[in-house]
């Protein structure tokens, strides 16, 4: 028996054939969720209420969130909850994140985090500790981070780029002029600063940015942004459909065809990003590590 995408996923139009798709077998999904909360530790894939969580969880892959369930800021198309005054950090955390990748028997591990404005240094270090106790327990893996901006101050990002990730992710989520209600508390050319900062920092570290596409963007801006991207060196880009996670996120302008997918990708790979993936269901971390 399969389970389709929550409801919450549903916006009040009808989702095009493309987009129905089963989130999988119970069966299959139990092993990872039973782990996530024996180690009382986070997912985005949970979190975000990712599409993909079906086909991720069969293959025993999971992306990681860190510092809690509760992010200091509200952008508008995200799941997760906000809240000024988030949970102190679990001392525990890297530790159980390292065991569960061990249990997983992962070989490419992906840490995201909310955004912790509330901390002195915004959870870099919190990134760099994470990575250090999985390579402990896993010196197999690999591990990618998918970051928050940390305000471009070098010296966070610093932090992280030391502690030598596989890919260094940093999403822009939108075209310039969306920014403002998409990602309440970010700023585009910070965000650009962030995947410029990183390079300069370790020019032999791909670094990667995602869009999320259906928010009124055109496709000239995304050629636009893509442009801003290869000119601040980002290796690596993915493009997915935006799914409204419940009423309370914005809405869907547009769902975009697989075609039309499939020609942004091509204009992508043109531009010189060396690995691009373009579809309606990708998302940042979706098989990350076939990079």
């Amino acid at each position: 028996m399969t389970a389709k995408i929550d409801q919450a996923l549903q916006s009040p139009e009808r989702l095009p054939e493309w987009l129905r798709r089963s989130l999988g077998k119970a069966s299959e999904l139990s092993t990872v969720q039973q782990i996530i909360k024996r180690h009382q530790i986070h997912t985005i894939c949970e979190e975000g209420r990712c599409p993909n969580r079906g086909e991720c969880y069969a293959q025993k892959t999971a992306t990681f969130l860190l510092m809690g369930p509760v992010c200091t800021r509200a952008c508008g198309f995200c799941q997760v909850n906000k809240g000024r005054a988030p949970q102190a950090l679990d001392p525990a955390e890297p530790e159980k994140i390292a065991e569960s990748v061990r249990l997983l028997e992962l070989s490419y591990v992906v840490l995201t985090s909310v955004a912790r404005d509330d901390l002195p240094d915004h959870g870099a270090g919190w990134f760099a500790a994470t990575i250090q106790a999985v390579r402990r327990r896993n010196p197999q893996a690999q591990v990618e981070v998918l970051t928050p901006d940390f305000w471009a101050e070098r010296g966070r990002i610093a932090t992280v780029v030391d502690a030598q990730p596989a890919c260094y992710n940093h999403n822009l989520e939108t075209v310039r002029r969306l920014q403002g209600p998409v990602r309440r508390g970010a700023k585009y050319e910070r965000s650009l600063a962030v995947l410029q900062l990183v390079k300069e920092i370790d020019s032999t570290l791909p670094t990667k940015s995602g869009l999320m596409l259906g928010l009124g963007e055109t496709e000239a801006e995304l050629i636009e942004t893509m442009t801003d991207l290869r000119t601040v060196g980002c290796d690596r880009l993915t493009l997915g459909q935006y799914l409204r996670p419940s009423l309370d996120q914005l809405p869907v302008q547009k769902y975009w065809t697989p075609a039309e997918f499939d020609r942004l990708g091509a204009i992508a790979r043109k531009m010189g990003f060396s690995h691009v993936r373009s579809g309606p269901l990708v998302r940042s971390s979706y098989h990350a590590g076939d990079s």
